[in-house]
């Protein structure tokens, strides 16, 4: 699905949604709570993996790759041929980058695909709450954290598919990894470029790629 019809569905279809269930739970809107939500859901909850800007760029973009494919394997039902197809690699390089261990661990505990979307989404959501607790209430916030499975269901059910190939997931991680490790430094590029493993020629080309701006 293209990005603007993402954009849409949020904006028309799920952003509401997340507006009536917070304004019921807590009893105000808070808005910047809802746009953050919204604003992370953009990013597709499954694919929104955490940024280890503490591992060096190579590293990162390595624990990266394995985290997808799981996610991939484990949303098709450990279907490494499907997972390849989608990933746009050949089964060789999946057999690769995720262990028979890991593989064999997927297929035995695997869970509903739709149940993995509840989940990611949730996490967002409970993420999100987390950073607000020091404004809300806490027992308007205990009614919040207790329907988030809920909501969560809710949002994924409006949600749409949108698979990602490794190059097109590997381009976003590495955006918001970059985006992320420059705001730790202030936007101090050579700084960050000489943390992260970087040479400094090579971050500013990246920066102009993703259009990550000071």
């Amino acid at each position: 699905m293209p990005e603007s019809d993402l954009e849409d569905v949020l904006k028309k279809k799920v952003k509401p949604i997340v507006e009536q269930a917070f304004h019921q739970q807590l009893g105000v809107t808070i808005r910047e709570l809802n746009d953050d939500i919204t604003e992370r859901l953009e990013r597709n909850p499954l694919w929104d993996f955490p940024l280890p800007t503490h591992l060096s760029f190579k590293k990162a973009k390595k624990l990266f790759k394995r985290l997808y494919l799981k996610k991939l394997l484990e949303t098709h039902h450990g279907n490494v041929s499907m997972t390849a197809k989608i990933a746009q690699l050949d089964r060789r390089s999946i057999h690769r980058l995720v262990s028979n261990k890991d593989l064999g661990k997927i297929r035995q505990e695997l869970p509903l695909p739709y149940q993995i979307k509840v989940q990611a989404v949730g996490t967002i959501i409970g993420e999100v709450l987390e950073s607000y607790k020091q404004i809300i209430h806490p027992g308007k916030l205990e009614a919040a954290y207790a329907n988030v499975g809920s909501l969560s269901k809710l949002i994924v059910d409006h949600l749409p598919e949108e698979p990602l190939s490794l190059q097109d997931a590997e381009d976003r991680f590495e955006a918001a990894y970059l985006a992320h490790a420059l705001e730790e430094h202030n936007f101090d590029v050579k700084a960050t470029a000489r943390t992260i493993g970087l040479r400094y020629e090579t971050l500013l080309r990246k920066m102009k790629l993703y259009n990550i701006k000071h």
